[in-house]
This record gives C-alpha cells, structure tokens and sequence, in this order.
C-alpha cells in the first residue's frame, strides 16, 4: 500500500524523491516573484525618542550599511558565507554558499533629530535611537553602528 498525501485536489500517493527534487523547495516564488523574508522590527517610542529594534541574528555589525536621507531611514543588510576547503582539488557535484541580505525604509516623523541617529549591534539585534526635537532637524549621513 503506497503512503497517501492529501491535497486541495484531493488524495495523491506520496513520492519522496519527487518532493525532494521539487524546484519550488529550492526557489521559492510567489506570484511569479521571488518571495523575501524580512526581519521583524519593533517601534516604539517615549517622550524623548523613538526606538527601532530590528532581529537581525547571524550578521555582523560591519554587513549593516544605515542611511537618512530627507526624512527616510534605510536599514541594508547583507552577508555571505562560503564554505571552502583549502589544498584540495576536488570536483563539486553541489557546493552551497549562504548568502542573506534585506533592505528596510521607514519614513521619520517631522519631530526627529536626522543628525542624531545613533546605532548600535548586539546578540542579534540591531538597535536604533532616534531623537525627538521641537523642531524638524533634517540630515543626510550615514550612520555608524558602535
């Protein structure tokens, strides 16, 4: 008896090497689109500052490039990891390289300080203050992360 696998179709027989081999399970698409995962950010704000947490783990603080420019925030991230073994001429039937990278906007409210913006990059997450100002201080820069 075959192992049977339902589907919105209804019951179909389970096939292990056709699902291993499936293209979809290495290339994700969505809608003819390459779908991206994000990482999650947490906003919050005090009277003094709004505060950005982005859960970026498995990055170094030297793969995050962060901008503001005109009152838009830009958080870019991108890492690669290559698995390489020295001295030894082999012939590779697969080889797999780990490669992430994001990018995040966030349009700043009229009442941030843009020359301010301080960062910093811990245990996984990438912190952000942004002060709050009576007056809209505009700034194009990068910022570093400490």
């Amino acid at each position: 008896m075959k192992n049977l696998e339902r589907t919105d179709k209804g019951l179909k027989a389970y096939d292990p090497w056709r699902d291993f081999f499936n293209l979809e399970s290495f290339f994700p698409f969505e809608n003819g689109r390459q779908s991206k995962s994000l990482p999650a950010v947490n906003i919050s704000e005090d009277d003094k500052q709004y505060s950005v947490d982005v859960i970026a783990p498995g990055f170094k603080k030297e793969d995050f490039k962060i901008k503001v420019d005109d009152d838009v925030l830009s958080i870019n991230a991108e890492s690669k990891q290559e698995s390489s073994e020295n001295g030894n001429n082999k012939q590779y039937s697969r080889r797999e390289y780990s490669y992430s990278s994001f990018t995040r906007t966030f349009r700043l409210p009229d009442n941030t300080k843009d020359d301010a913006i301080s960062a910093s990059y811990a245990d996984g997450v990438l912190k952000l203050s942004i002060p709050k100002s009576e007056a809209q201080t505009k700034a194009t820069k990068e910022i570093a992360i400490n």
